[in-house]
């Protein structure tokens, strides 16, 4: 076997090895068999929250399962084909077992990555915010185009993108938007994108001189309904104020738009959307999940430092910068993860950045880990 072939294997076993780690393969099929054997109880759907966590976990294991014996099962495969081509001098099956194995190795890849997507609430939905921050229009502008950024990576994953509320910039762009993420692991996914982002660019507005942007972006996760975050009544006030939502300038043009404000924590939420009662809901939930996002960030590090890190929009603080002139390139601050497609990156190519993150995030748990045990 050729040296890089043997090279493509051996990167396929280790991604197999933390595959089997992360959901504890040796106790998988017990678990999935106590899975099948509650799903028979006829009381199960009494508790429709906890029939359903029950029926996502148990998907989930499945998944993972099948995933661990599908790419097990190719390597070995592709692995026996070479050797029969190698022995029987056939080249053209040793070329098409070793493209296999390359193509089985990105797939392995992805799957390694997702396994990392293992936090409290990583399988959750999202909630994602954007802010402008200091520049004025032109950070309104940036802000929009971050949006357009995200709502493009989301419909590229398949995930179900509802815009939840967007106030317009003055003159241009947005000053701020939230919308909710729906689809598998879009917490955990996204997660590593809060913090303020940086734009260096020529100024579309006439100026014709480079200009530096900022606007911050805030992701905190769906709380599950059976989550119970308790908010008491007398520590919000809620407002109702006029929107004139998307649809022309006689729909939802009604005191139909709701802001929530926390008075002990300051957070401010609002949904514009929908009827006065729906919002009311849609900003109640998205209120309930930051306060749990806040619960989160105090038991997880990695969390508390994204959360640390986000500050405000301006100076010193980004986590990301994206440089369109005098040259082209996106670069993270935390993983120096980089590229100079950043027409790519502002249409929605963001796995590279994630998954940089999420690297990071595995060798500072492997460290702790080390640490704990020497």
């Amino acid at each position: 076997m050729r040296a890089e072939t043997q090279n493509t294997v051996e990167q396929i076993r280790k991604s197999l090895t933390l595959l089997g780690q992360r959901m504890d393969l040796e106790t998988a099929p017990h678990r999935i068999e106590e899975f099948n054997a509650m799903i028979e109880d006829p009381t199960l759907w009494d508790d429709q929250a906890r029939a359903q966590k029950l029926m996502r976990d148990r998907q989930q294991l499945m998944d993972k399962f099948e995933t661990y014996n599908r790419i097990k099962q190719d390597l070995e495969d592709n692995v026996e084909l070479i050797e029969m081509g190698e022995m029987e001098d056939d080249e053209e099956v040793v070329s098409e077992a070793e493209a296999s194995l390359a193509a089985l190795k990105e797939t392995a890849a992805s799957k390694e990555l997702e396994a990392l997507l293992d936090g409290e609430a990583d399988a959750n939905d999202t909630f994602l915010e954007i802010n402008a921050g200091a520049g004025g229009t032109e950070a309104c502008d940036w802000a929009s185009m971050l949006q357009r950024m995200y709502v493009r990576w989301a419909e590229k994953r398949g995930y179900e993108v509802e815009l939840q509320s967007e106030e317009p910039g003055a003159e241009a762009g947005i000053k701020s938007c939230a919308y909710k993420i729906s689809g598998p692991n879009a917490y955990g996914w996204l997660k590593s994108e809060s913090g303020v982002h940086r734009l260096v660019r020529i100024s579309p507005f006439g100026k014709g001189t480079r200009e530096t942007s900022f606007a911050s972006v805030w992701v905190y996760p769906v709380v599950d309904d059976n989550i119970e975050i308790e908010v008491n009544p007398a520590d919000i006030r809620i407002d109702t104020f006029r929107s004139s939502g998307a649809g022309g300038q006689h729909v939802n043009t009604t005191d139909s738009a709701v802001r929530i404000t926390h008075h002990p924590t300051g957070i401010v939420v609002t949904s514009s959307e929908k009827s006065q009662h729906q919002n009311r809901d849609i900003a109640m939930k998205a209120l309930k999940s930051r306060l749990y996002q806040m619960e989160l960030e105090k038991r997880t590090a990695a969390i508390n430092e994204a959360h640390e890190n986000k500050g405000s929009a301006g100076w010193g603080n980004q986590i990301r910068s994206y440089v369109l002139q005098p040259y082209q390139m996106v670069k993270d601050l935390r993983t120096q993860h980089e590229t100079s497609d950043t027409q790519g990156v502002l249409d929605g190519d963001l796995d590279g950045f994630m998954a940089a993150t999420l690297a990071l995030g595995l060798e500072g748990k492997s460290r702790a880990d080390a640490q704990a045990e020497s």
